[in-house]
């Protein structure tokens, strides 16, 4: 018996956007394109009475805006952005859409999407749940117990990578911030940057670079730590999209 095909709908006010995205499904078998909506009303009065199962929408549209289209929605579908606007990412995770992709996108940017979305709600086998968790663990905990020193104070500080939380540089030194402390020094923040493992630690503004276990949330503007609201820089956000989306393979 063949699977059911996959019912999705187009909402963009732009033609061309639907006959962009309509080509590129036309080459995925198990997908059926069931609405085209060219704003969000029309998308509300469809799904009142019809059931969807991925949704292709974008942001800038008159009247109701894309996101806000989806905040009257207590359930949807799978949902992936399509728009030209970059520094709307973030706000787009925190609303969990599946993908994010920026116009103008290549057909294999599309298909990643598309692979992500129909494949999100596939149960995992129990045996790669656990070893990937212990694949985690165990490179965290490598990770955790590097030491190095932090010369403040007039002495060496001998630290665990693990303690610490986030860097901040404040003119000529960092702030190191532990957990319950903190150190200063005069090492540089693109020093630290250059010597810390990049799989656990990232910079997200010119005067921060967080550790990434240590990530209480994340926000459209900022980075919370320990209670600490660390500041996303504009130049470091596509960074902090692709640690929200991860692995893309």
């Amino acid at each position: 018996m063949d699977n059911p095909k996959i019912r999705y709908m187009i909402i963009d006010d732009e033609p061309i956007a639907h006959r962009i995205i309509e080509d590129y499904c036309a080459a995925v078998p198990h997908l059926a394109l069931v609405n085209h909506s060219y704003n969000a009303f029309e998308a509300m009065e469809y799904l009142a009475n019809h059931q969807v199962e991925l949704m292709f929408l974008d942001i800038n549209m008159p009247k109701l805006k894309g996101f806000d289209f989806l905040k009257t929605l207590n359930s949807r579908p799978q949902v992936i952005v399509t728009t030209a606007y970059q520094e709307f990412a973030i706000e787009g995770y925190e609303l969990n859409v599946c993908d994010y992709l920026l116009k103008p996108f290549s057909f294999e940017r599309f298909l990643r999407a598309v692979n992500k979305a129909t494949t999100q709600s596939a149960p995992t086998q129990p045996s790669q749940v656990k070893d990937n968790a212990a694949d985690i663990k165990a490179a965290r905990q490598e990770y955790a117990n590097q030491r190095i020193f932090i010369k403040g104070d007039k002495k060496h500080h001998q630290i665990n990578l693990g303690d610490i939380h986030f860097i901040e540089a404040c003119g000529n030194y960092c702030l190191v911030y532990l957990k319950g402390s903190k150190i200063m020094t005069h090492q540089k923040i693109s020093a630290f940057e250059q010597s810390l493992p990049t799989d656990f630690f990232m910079r997200v503004h010119k005067s921060y670079l967080i550790a990434v276990d240590k990530i209480d949330s994340i926000t459209a503007t900022s980075i919370t730590i320990d209670k600490s609201e660390i500041p996303i820089g504009q130049t470091y956000k596509s960074q902090v999209v692709k640690l929200i989306e991860g692995p893309t393979e």
